[in-house]
């Protein structure tokens, strides 16, 4: 089968389009006729030093939909010539590539009414947002939440997400990316580069601060987000947690999640698998209804995916990107 090779590590610039064996699928698991897969910033960030189950060459992404091909011993909720839709295994080979195995019950099933670029756009970066609001956070209409990189893809589900639970969207983003993260629902939007967002958010709220904060930036960003929360509040964080030393008082407090969607894979977390599935599931409905975006930019080819994956790291990119295979 066709699939983009990684030669070793650090080189994901530099990936090719080569010929590997087709994987097989063992007991429990479905084989994959990919037909897209959605670019995420976990793909170079793991190529830079690889993982130790790695055999090179390997084969980047972890989200991807198309057609079950083949099914394994075992297997009975999804059969052939289902349309799905799944967040892999990072530790084993990707979605970059004509076909990939997966365990069953990792996958959700794509309705008809939505393409596969558009359902490959959504499961890293859309679980992620999902997990942390509701598994993790559990928001509730009427809250006002601080939600952090605005224009990027966990960011962008994140607002359509929490405005569509009822909640009051704070948001930063750059200047120029305010009226998309606006026409996701974002109710304010801060430019990071210009203002204080703890200084604004504090003024946006009367000095109350937000009941919640999503962080995707970083630790240092993390850390700076604890003066905007309430006492009660809470941060979920997925670039690294904040310093929480001098918040760990009664005058604070907080609850801090730690948000890490490809763990259940790397531990064997069925039950969490299964909920991969779940919280796709559900993300679909929400997208079939016209109720949340897939928010799919731009559609490349699996050739032109090193150069997007560039464009990601530098932070030139809005939405999702998606490689046709």
């Amino acid at each position: 089968m066709k699939a983009l090779l990684l030669e070793g590590k650090n080189q994901w610039q530099d990936m090719k389009v080569g010929e590997i064996d087709t994987p097989v699928p063992q007991k429990g698991e479905i084989l994959v006729r990919n037909k897209a897969a959605g670019l995420n910033p976990v793909d170079y960030k793991t190529a830079t030093n690889g993982l130790p189950a790695w055999e090179y060459p390997h084969v980047l992404g972890v989200d991807a939909a198309g057609i079950v091909e083949e099914v394994g011993e075992g297997v009975t909720t999804v059969q052939k010539g289902d349309r799905v839709v799944y967040h892999g295994n990072m530790s084993k080979k990707g979605t970059f590539a004509e076909y990939t195995v997966t365990p069953a019950h990792t996958v959700s099933i794509l309705p008809e009414t939505i393409s596969f670029e558009n359902g490959a756009a959504v499961p890293c970066a859309g679980y992620t947002a999902y997990q942390a609001l509701f598994r993790k956070m559990h928001i509730q209409p009427g809250q006002t939440i601080l939600i952090h990189a605005g224009a990027g893809g966990v960011g962008g589900f994140a607002i359509q997400l929490a405005k569509q639970a009822g909640l009051t969207v704070i948001t930063t983003a750059s200047a120029s990316n305010h009226a998309l993260v606006k026409s996701l629902g974002a109710d304010y939007a801060i430019d990071y580069k210009q203002d204080d967002f703890v200084e604004k958010t504090l003024e946006i709220t009367n000095g109350k601060g937000v009941h919640a904060v999503l962080d995707t930036v970083g630790r240092e960003n993390a850390t700076k987000s604890l003066d905007t929360i309430q006492f009660n509040g809470q941060i979920a964080f997925i670039a690294g947690p904040p310093d929480i030393s001098s918040a760990l008082d009664f005058t604070k407090s907080f609850s801090f999640h730690q948000i890490a969607l490809g763990g259940a894979h790397l531990v064997d977390n069925v039950e969490e698998q299964q909920d991969l599935a779940l919280m796709g599931q559900e993300m679909f409905q929400l997208i079939e209804e016209g109720s949340i975006s897939t928010l799919l930019e731009k559609v490349v080819s699996l050739k032109e995916v090193p150069q997007a994956l560039v464009d990601l790291s530098e932070r030139h990119v809005t939405g999702k990107i998606v490689a046709k295979i």
